[in-house]
């Protein structure tokens, strides 16, 4: 991964959205306005908020990090689970509550502002048109075949591919000049290469 993984943003992202949900949200819808907030904050911002592990898979883009932490998964480490337990409970297999407010100083102006502008912008969306939305943005497209196929049934994705723009009239996430473009694609590839020394 390009970008360390925030469990704390990550919890207080599901958090916010339930919150703007009334206190209980679709995990579905609340990946998808997840992703929808990473994807501004990187266009915008230089990096996404959760920093997390992005797949491709049937129902869209889904933040590895994220689904654990409103299910409360398996994959959490102690850290990870006693954090979220704090905040967010399961109420069933498809939906999870908070049980306290968002802890405002675990995020940045910057990820709030990203998380507002997704809910105001994706936020009245059905979960299963807002999914279907999703499919129209590069980043997944380029696994579609894959993915319809049952070749696979998740995929990783890039981060630099959030930077391409959707083809059609689908909303952008921040709209980017060529320069902005490329100057944000060199940073996430000199991440990238740093990781791969490191490791």
């Amino acid at each position: 991964m390009a970008f360390p993984f925030s469990h704390r943003k990550t919890t207080q992202a599901l958090n916010f959205f339930a919150r703007k949900s009334g206190g209980e949200i679709n995990k579905l819808k609340s990946l998808k306005l997840v992703y929808f907030a990473d994807r501004y904050h990187l266009r915008r911002y230089g990096r996404p908020i959760t920093g997390d592990e992005y797949l491709a898979m049937p129902y869209g883009p889904v933040a590895s990090g994220a689904k654990d932490l409103a299910e409360m998964g398996d994959f959490l480490s102690d850290d990870e689970r006693a954090y979220a337990a704090q905040f967010l409970a399961p109420v069933d297999r498809y939906t999870y509550r908070s049980i306290a407010d968002v802890a405002e100083r675990a995020l940045s102006e910057s990820d709030r502002a990203a998380m507002e502008w997704a809910w105001q912008t994706f936020g009245a969306m059905e979960r299963f048109k807002l999914a279907e939305y999703t499919h129209r943005y590069p980043e997944w497209k380029r696994h579609e075949a894959a993915l319809e196929g049952g070749r696979e049934t998740r995929v990783p994705m890039c981060y630099r591919d959030f930077l391409d723009d959707p083809e059609d009239e689908a909303e952008v996430c921040h709209p980017l000049s060529d320069e902005d473009r490329e100057a944000l694609a060199q940073g996430i590839q000199e991440r990238f290469d740093a990781e791969r020394m490191l490791n």
